[in-house]
C-alpha cells in the first residue's frame, strides 16, 4: 500500500483524533506522516484506523506491524491493541500465548484495557495457567482506574462471593458505576439490582439504554433471561431486545423473534 503525499505539519495525537471526526481521509494522510516521523502515538492510531478502515483501505496485516512498530517506542494502547489481533487472528494467525504476553506487557505499563484484557485470560486459562485470584487482582485495578468493564466484572466477583469475601453493597455500587460509564453489561447488572429493589422504571431505562449499545451476542444472551424475569414489565421489554438482535444479526434471529411472537400472541 502507498500513498502520495505532500509535505505538511505533523500533528500530535490529540489534534490527529480530532480531525478524525471530522475527515477521517484528510487524517488518515496527517497520521501517515506523523506516524512515519517516529510518533508512537500517531503510530498506534495508525494502526487502528488500518484495523477499523476509517478514511483509509482496512488492511489488518498493516495494522498489526504498526502497532508492534509503536509498541517498540513504549506505547502501552498499541501493546495492548497488538495482543488483540494475536488473539483475535486479526492480520495474522491467532496465537493466544502471545496475545497473553501482550497484554500482561500492558499490564505493567499500567493500561487498563491491558489489565482488563489479561484478566480474560487468566479468568479461562487461555495463554496463560487459570488463575482466578490474579485475574480479580487485574480487574479491580483496572475498575478503580475507571475502566467500566471491569467495574461490572469486579461487580460479579463481589455478588457472587468469587475468589473474595462476598459484599453485595460494593458489588452493587459497581455495577451502578459501570453503567453511569457506559457498559452496557454493566447497565444490564444495574438494571437487574434495580428491578429486585422494586425501581422498575428506573431499571426499564437502564435495559433500554443498554439493548441501544449492546452487540449480538449480548442481545442474544439478554433477551432469554429478560423472558424470565418475575415482573411483568420487564419480561415484555424482552421483545425489543428480540427485535433489535433481529435487525443487527441472521437469520436465527429473525426466526428467533417470530416464535417469541407466536408465544406472546
Amino acid at each position: 500500500m502507498s500513498w502520495n503525499l505532500r509535505r505538511q505539519e505533523v500533528l500530535d495525537g490529540q489534534q490527529l483524533r480530532a480531525m478524525l471526526q471530522d475527515n477521517p481521509a484528510s487524517a488518515a494522510r496527517a497520521i501517515l506522516i506523523a506516524a512515519q516521523q517516529n510518533m508512537p502515538d500517531a503510530q498506534a492510531l495508525l494502526g487502528q484506523i488500518l484495523l477499523d478502515g476509517s478514511g483509509i483501505e482496512q488492511d489488518a496485516a498493516l495494522a498489526l506491524t504498526w502497532f508492534q512498530i509503536a509498541a517498540r517506542g513504549g506505547h502501552a494502547m498499541a501493546i495492548n491493541m497488538a495482543g488483540r489481533c494475536h488473539e483475535h487472528g486479526w492480520g495474522c494467525e491467532p496465537d493466544v500465548v502471545k496475545a497473553a504476553e501482550c497484554y500482561r506487557q500492558a499490564a505493567e505499563a499500567e493500561l487498563d484495557w491491558g489489565f482488563y484484557n489479561y484478566a480474560n485470560l487468566l479468568a479461562t486459562g487461555r495463554g496463560v495457567n487459570k488463575d482466578q485470584a490474579r485475574a480479580l487482582a487485574c480487574y479491580r485495578k483496572a475498575a478503580h482506574m475507571g475502566h467500566a468493564k471491569s467495574m461490572n466484572l469486579l461487580g460479579r466477583y463481589l455478588e457472587e462471593g468469587l475468589y473474595c469475601e462476598q459484599n453485595l453493597p460494593a458489588a452493587h455500587d459497581w455495577y451502578r458505576r459501570s453503567a453511569e460509564g457506559g457498559d452496557f453489561r454493566g447497565q444490564f447488572s444495574h438494571a437487574a439490582v434495580l428491578a429486585e429493589q422494586g425501581h422498575i422504571e428506573e431499571a426499564i431505562t437502564w435495559l433500554r439504554t443498554a439493548l441501544r449499545i449492546g452487540n449480538l451476542n449480548f442481545l442474544r444472551v439478554s433477551r432469554e433471561t429478560l423472558m424470565s424475569a418475575a415482573q411483568p414489565e420487564i419480561r415484555a421489554l424482552a421483545i425489543e431486545y428480540y427485535h433489535q438482535a433481529s435487525i443487527i444479526g441472521d437469520r436465527q434471529d429473525q426466526m428467533a423473534l417470530n416464535e417469541i411472537l407466536k408465544t406472546t400472541a
